[in-house]
């Protein structure tokens, strides 16, 4: 595929003759460690699977993100059209907003309709890569709005302008859970970088897959109630996404616990070949 990108000649196909697990590579260097802002969830699995402790280094200013009330609606319409109004009422009060989705296909459609109400954005989806780095950077200024899949834009500050610090810094919308809840903390932690101010909601809806998949049965009274009401109640959803995200995590412990037993057993079956890992 690069080389058809590039315009170099094709080659021929290759086959793959080895393979080896993340773990199995990782645990090959003799030093190994990280950092990241959301290990605490992972604590003890490091230290099962790499022997590695996880230390907590304290911020060194407060931090200083604010918390907003989520939103779990009864279906995607109503959704996206009360993001599209909340980030156009936040830039309206000289606010820079970044709206989290978890697909292209979110972003387009939230942008389009940000679009068919006159409402300038940038839509971020790692099909405008060259000018990716530059959105972000603009990010910050008054009235910006930001649409941006996971990983667009990640490892990139959000520079804030003056006003936009004085007037409640950058507000962040997740629109969907994510399996796990690190990669939503890691969407929050845009906010409130560096001791700037910040904000931070969630606007979801009852259709969301993980809440199909993993959700049931408060799934279904989230359903019925949002049905009724317009929107499930917050303790309904903080329950529901309590739940999802720990069977979501326990099924993707399983997978991940299981391949490292596997990896194990076919180590140990071609221990003729040399020393195992």
């Amino acid at each position: 595929m690069i080389e058809a990108k590039e315009g170099a000649q094709i080659t021929g196909q290759r086959k793959t003759l080895s393979q080896m697990t993340y773990q199995r590579f990782f645990r090959r260097y003799l030093l190994l460690g990280g950092m990241t802002g959301t290990a605490r969830e992972t604590a003890t699995e490091l230290r099962g699977t790499y022997d590695l402790a996880v230390l907590r280094v304290p911020t060194h200013k407060p931090v200083r993100r604010t918390r907003l009330a989520d939103s779990c609606f009864a279906t995607n319409v109503q959704r996206w059209g009360s993001v599209a109004q909340r980030a156009q009422e936040l830039a309206a009060a000289g606010r820079a907003v970044l709206v989290g989705t978890r697909s292209v296909e979110a972003s387009e459609t939230l942008g389009a309709l940000l679009q068919a109400r006159g409402v300038a954005h940038t839509v971020l989806n790692a099909r405008q890569d060259r000018a990716e780095a530059e959105a972000v950077a603009q990010a910050g200024e008054p009235g910006r709005i930001t649409v941006a899949t996971n990983m667009a834009g990640r490892g990139t500050d959000i520079k804030l302008a003056r006003q936009v610090s004085e007037s409640g810094g950058l507000n962040v919308i997740l629109t969907e859970f994510h399996e796990s809840a690190r990669v939503d903390r890691q969407l929050f932690g845009r906010s409130a970088r560096q001791g700037e101010a910040g904000s931070v909601e969630a606007m979801v809806c009852v259709e969301d897959e993980l809440f199909a998949r993993f959700g049931a049965p408060l799934t279904a009274l989230a359903r019925a109630m949002a049905a009724r009401r317009g929107r499930a109640p917050a303790w309904l959803l903080q329950l529901l996404v309590r739940l999802a995200q720990a069977r979501a995590d326990a099924y993707n412990r399983r997978i991940r616990l299981q391949t490292l037993k596997q990896d194990r057993k076919t180590a140990e079956g071609m221990g003729f070949t040399g020393k195992r890992d």
